[in-house]
């Protein structure tokens, strides 16, 4: 949602599933937290980090050992969709995953 941190869930569902994944395997996981692009620079920042937060706190409650978890964010930097509407919007606020062994 727009200018909040805060996982739904159906995302929440879905990180359950990672969760599991990386309590049973050896992988590690870096989380990227991203941005629209309204907003300063600098606020979207620590809104990408407060995302990729978010997505950590919760694994970790889910016994994920925080070693495993790491984050970045992009801010508004590398949006998934360009455009300057709603529907650009949505698909730029958003956390990716970056697995690695």
């Amino acid at each position: 949602a727009f200018d909040s941190s805060t996982l739904s869930p159906t995302f929440r569902g879905r990180l359950m599933e990672i969760a599991d994944y990386l309590k049973q395997s050896q992988s590690s996981i870096q989380i990227e937290g991203h941005c629209d692009e309204r907003g300063t620079i600098e606020y979207n920042l620590a809104l990408g980090e407060r995302r990729a937060q978010s997505v950590k706190n919760f694994l970790v409650s889910m016994a994920v050992d925080r070693s495993k978890v790491t984050t970045i964010s992009y801010g508004e930097e590398r949006p998934a969709a360009e455009g300057h509407k709603e529907a650009a919007w949505k698909m730029n606020r958003r956390a990716e995953f970056i697995f690695s062994r």
